[in-house]
């Protein structure tokens, strides 16, 4: 590899950070990656209790299939190599014990079409609709750089075309949200079942690509969970020649009039180099670290107007059960309680579990981690912070309350727990600094869907020599996308250089 004098510092080693610090390396900057928690990967974590292994991000990565052109970032990443996937029949299924119906949504679409038509044959035009959407992507694939020259040409023709006939269709789709497509069907389990299994105020054009990945078998499950990716792609970095600092948190971006030369640590250290990168907290780094003197209304605007992801609960359990009897599912389940109940300050009429069942290196053999995520409230949280023992209190009630409820569609369960772990939004705050606790960016809704066509600028106004990469520049979330950001980033720092940009060795 070439060698470069010219320098990078990346603050923080998520996704998007480790990202850019492989491109960095590949395309001959020296690069340092500040890190303030104490392990990589950043949201894309898991943790160990008494033998049990929690995760805190992964259901399915896109790219999964050697087929896939997103399989070549996962290369180059480092993340692919020795991975192991699984692809499962289920997405997600629906318990009614009211009525004793269930509803399962299957990753393929013409045993999903059918299932839902029997289900509901008065929602025939609505359901068609949905499953028609999911096939006209199934076509969705960029290039490999291992395909032939005739398959490449293929799908760069046929992701033309796409764009072409079906671009108005997209486009009804990108401004169409959860919430209001749910409103077509006439039956109540069904319209449930769209607002349960995806954030309401998120656009349906991404639950189509996600169906046709799946039916593509292009979104398995690694096993062993979201801990090990991270580690291997910063094994990848390291491998490369670039350095991290874990436990320093970076508090100012050091500037010389318009222009970034460093960054200081909370112990007061300084660090300077030629580009500053960072991949953190948006919120973090344009009101904080830069004390809010550059960049400019549009800079600004999405944290006055957009709508982030939700904040989450995850209640974790460690059971003393294998659950034989449960199918392996994508994102698990939900069912409706006996009734409502408040949780956090929320009153609940159902409650989401992932069992995985599917994962035997989470649990101790003959067990199984189990977790219940739920959206929350930030600020319900942040009031408790200044009182240790409340906020302890109130994270041990939701663990009893959610065990107790657990017993309508298991009984006996919980003579059956061995563990609990609760995590709330403060806790995803003190790990990775997320803007009140979300555990991804913005949500690509109705009004900023424009983003999919012309992507947010990752430089700041005002200010020279730093970028941004990450979910706070890439609407939509999800690993691919902060990937692909801190990919994007390098090409255009090597473009500005004059220099072709590479990406293996």
């Amino acid at each position: 590899m070439e060698t470069d004098e010219k320098s990078v510092i990346v603050i923080g080693a998520g996704f998007a950070g480790l990202a850019a610090g492989i491109y960095a390396r590949l395309n001959g900057y020296s690069a340092r990656i500040f890190e303030m928690h104490n392990q990589p990967g950043g949201l894309c974590t898991s943790w160990n209790r008494k033998g049990f292994t929690f995760d805190g991000c992964i259901h399915w990565l896109v790219g999964s299939s050697p087929r896939s052109g997103m399989h070549d970032l996962w290369e180059e990443t480092g993340i692919i190599q020795g991975r192991q996937f699984i692809n499962m029949d289920e997405y997600f299924r629906v318990e009614d014990h009211a009525t004793g119906r269930t509803l399962i949504f299957h990753t393929d679409v013409d045993q999903l079409e059918k299932h839902l038509i029997e289900f509901s044959p008065q929602d025939r035009r609505a359901i068609k609709e949905f499953t028609d959407g999911i096939r006209m992507c199934l076509i969705f694939d960029s290039p490999s750089k291992h395909d032939s020259f005739f398959t490449k040409l293929r799908k760069r023709t046929a992701m033309a075309s796409f764009f072409i006939t079906r671009g108005k269709t997209l486009q009804k789709w990108m401004h169409t949200t959860a919430a209001q497509f749910s409103g077509r069907f006439e039956d109540p389990v069904l319209r449930e079942a769209f607002l349960q299994m995806w954030i309401p105020e998120f656009s349906m054009f991404f639950m189509l690509f996600t169906f046709a990945y799946l039916h593509n078998r292009n979104a398995g499950y690694p096993l062993g969970g979201s801990k090990p990716m991270s580690e291997a792609m910063e094994s990848r970095f390291k491998d490369l020649g670039g350095e991290i600092f874990y436990n320093s948190r970076v508090t100012k971006i050091l500037t010389d009039g318009n222009r970034a030369t460093g960054i200081r640590l909370e112990d007061g250290t300084e660090m300077h180099a030629d580009r500053i990168i960072s991949a953190a907290d948006g919120h973090s780094t344009l009101f904080g670290m830069l004390d809010d003197k550059f960049g400019d209304d549009r800079t600004r605007m999405p944290y006055t107007d957009w709508v982030t992801f939700p904040p989450l609960i995850y209640i974790s359990l460690g059971v003393n059960r294998r659950f034989d009897d449960m199918p392996r599912s994508v994102s698990g389940f939900t069912f409706r309680l006996s009734e409502p109940v408040a949780i956090a300050g929320k009153f609940r009429s159902w409650l989401p579990v992932h069992i995985y069942n599917h994962d035997s290196t989470l649990a101790p053999s003959g067990k199984t981690a189990v977790v219940v995520m739920l959206e929350s409230d930030y600020d319900y949280w942040k009031a408790l912070e200044g009182d240790r023992n409340k906020y302890l209190e109130k994270k041990d009630e939701i663990a009893g309350i959610v065990i107790s409820l657990l017993g309508q569609q298991f009984p006996g369960i919980s003579a059956d727990i061995e563990v609990t772990d609760v995590a709330t939004p403060l806790t995803f705050e003190r790990y990775t600094g997320n803007w009140k606790g979300s555990f991804e960016g913005w949500l690509i809704t109705p009004s900023n869907s424009g983003v999919i066509l012309k992507p947010m600028s990752q430089k700041i106004a005002g200010l020279e020599n730093f970028y941004m990469c990450g979910q706070w520049v890439e609407p939509g979330g999800g690993l691919p996308t902060a990937v692909m950001s801190g990919k994007r980033l390098i090409k255009a720092i090597c473009r500005e250089d004059g220099k072709k940009f590479r990406s293996e060795a």
